[in-house]
């Protein structure tokens, strides 16, 4: 049986992976200068970070619509036994509701909400690659994802939570106090929705240890793979947390840079590791 993973240009994994497992990504839009572009295609991270630096307003944030869903399906939906498109979660963004209604007209196509963002929805998307690679049924890798969704662990620490107030994410007072306090806060995705966890104090390279080891110690994890998620850090940043990681035992630790979507609403130095517990 031939399926074929789609997944939503949010999912962040690295051009390799998406080449491995033959992960066809579907972008979102990204509006900043009085254009519109396609994330990932016509428009990156570096994108965004240099228009809000020039003084710039924080660029928006646009679904896939039901056209190009449409258009994708289309295309797809003849070549393979099944077709299964997985979204960034339902609460973040009406991916999800309008592939639904593109799908409509197609009996092999299957819509999967993640829940997710990032690369927390890129091991959704991996994790079912690896399933069609083996064989499994569409109905039998539907199950595995329903299964896992909930066990996916997303977190994050942001160095300024400047975007995250400019997009409404937080008060703008909120945002200056963290920052003269040198707060960095610990965002949390538990069912499907974003929360502050622990506020981490000091250099953001500083704290990024403390909270790797929360995250994974203490906790049952897989320890098949992991992914270090991050906008604009220097590299030595992603490094050094990868060497904490490997304290732990990961068999695969793959780093990714997050799209321009994702940093849209973080900006730049923020850092995530991503797992699946057991």
């Amino acid at each position: 049986m031939s399926i074929k993973i789609t997944a939503t240009s949010t999912c962040d994994l690295p051009p390799e992976l998406l080449e491995r497992y033959q992960i066809t990504m579907v972008p979102l839009y990204v509006s900043f200068g009085g254009n519109t572009y396609r994330d990932g295609l016509e428009a990156g991270p570096e994108d965004i970070f240099r228009h809000v630096e020039g003084g710039g307003q924080l660029p928006s944030t646009a679904a896939v619509n039901i056209a190009d869903y449409q258009e994708l399906f289309e295309e797809l939906s003849p070549k393979y036994d099944a077709v299964l498109h997985i979204t960034i979660g339902s609460e973040f963004s009406s991916c999800y509701q309008n592939a639904l209604v593109a799908a409509e007209d197609y009996s092999n196509v299957y819509v999967v909400d993640s829940r997710n963002l990032t690369a927390g929805q890129g091991l959704l998307a991996v994790e079912a690659a690896i399933a069609a690679e083996r064989g499994d049924s569409i109905e039998d890798i539907l199950k595995l994802l329903d299964g896992l969704i909930d066990k996916v662990d997303t977190t994050f620490v942001v160095d300024k939570l400047d975007y995250l107030a400019k997009g409404g994410r937080c008060s703008s007072v909120v945002a200056l106090g963290a920052n003269l306090l040198k707060l960095k806060p610990c965002i949390v995705l538990a069912d499907g929705k974003m929360t502050v966890g622990k506020k981490y104090r000091g250099a953001f390279d500083k704290v990024l240890p403390d909270y790797v080891r929360d995250q994974l110690g203490g906790k049952d994890v897989r320890t098949d793979r992991i992914i270090i998620v991050h906008t604009r850090c220097n590299p030595a940043i992603p490094a050094a947390v990868e060497q904490v990681v490997r304290e732990y035992g990961f068999q695969e630790i793959i780093h990714t840079v997050a799209g321009s979507t994702i940093s849209c609403h973080c900006g730049p130095n923020t850092l995530g590791i991503l797992f699946i517990r057991k």
